[in-house]
């Protein structure tokens, strides 16, 4: 496609999260700062909640790539399970030998078990939940008597939770308050910044194989935000069509009106009043 003419090796915004391509945003830095303080307290739960579209599961996905050795960690990307499934769920993450545990009693006893054992070997448990408002309250609260599990001096598992905000209506709910009680540090991730959005499409375009990453000029870049709302996954939709549609006039610069036509093709955005886009 237009991978040649602009001078790159893969394509610069794609929506498939890729950790190669993070952009440190004040609001990433600080969500992954809440995230490893949380996990130092070694208590309760963390919740990250943020719109669609804001970097939730790249953030996760960092978070994980900067965890030691010492962490073992279960990761459930879809949640949406009955309570006995989701504990399956996470015993198959942590290497727990399901076999002839028909009964949730046997369960939970090997279970503790396992944890007991990984932490005489100094190893911390983390069960991260992505698309955690999916999750039914009785498995809320399933996950909650699982973090109950503990020493006397420490809980032997911490419990990671990314949400849309969906999350924090289900919370809410008084059946799970004790839940809600326990979650000891929480982040609202917002969209990019006005003055993050140009720099973030340089970024992205440096990644991928650009030269300058100045593909979009600054008012392309401003108007481009403008549509987006600051929403990173549409800033790379954006993007993506604006760069096709100057491939196809054979441009190497992305104008305004590349910007407009890729905005009016793209369903989910706010209409922009006619100032705006000037």
């Amino acid at each position: 496609m237009y991978l040649n003419h602009f001078g790159l090796r893969e394509f610069p915004f794609g929506i498939t999260p890729d950790t190669s391509f993070i952009y440190s945003a004040d609001a990433h830095q600080e969500a992954l700062n809440t995230l490893l303080i949380g996990l130092d307290t070694g208590e309760g739960f963390i919740k990250i909640t943020g719109e669609v579209g804001t970097g939730k599961t790249l953030l996760c996905r960092r978070f994980l790539a900067t965890l030691s050795e010492d962490h073992v960690v279960a990761y459930i990307p879809n949640p949406m399970l009955e309570p006995h499934l989701l504990l399956i769920a996470i015993a198959e993450e942590l290497g727990l030998r399901l076999q002839d545990l028909h009964f949730q009693f046997h369960l939970m006893k090997e279970f503790n078990q396992r944890l007991l054992d990984m932490a005489a070997q100094g190893k911390k448990v983390v069960i991260c939940i992505d698309e955690a408002q999916s999750m039914p309250l009785e498995s809320l609260e399933a996950l909650r008597l699982l973090s109950n599990l503990e020493t006397e001096k420490r809980k032997l598992l911490q419990v990671v939770m990314f949400g849309q905000p969906e999350l924090d209506q289900k919370l809410s709910n008084p059946a799970v308050r004790q839940l809600r009680q326990r979650i000891v540090f929480h982040y609202r991730m917002p969209g990019l910044k006005q003055q993050e959005a140009a720099h973030y499409l340089a970024h992205r375009l440096r990644v991928a194989g650009h030269r300058d990453g100045d593909v979009f000029p600054p008012a392309s870049a401003r108007l481009l935000f403008r549509w987006s709302s600051g929403t990173p996954r549409l800033v790379n939709v954006l993007a993506h069509k604006a760069m096709l549609l100057a491939y196809g006039e054979g441009k190497t610069k992305i104008s305004r009106a590349h910007v407009t036509l890729a905005g009016r093709d793209t369903e989910g955005l706010r209409p922009l009043r006619w100032w705006q886009g000037w």
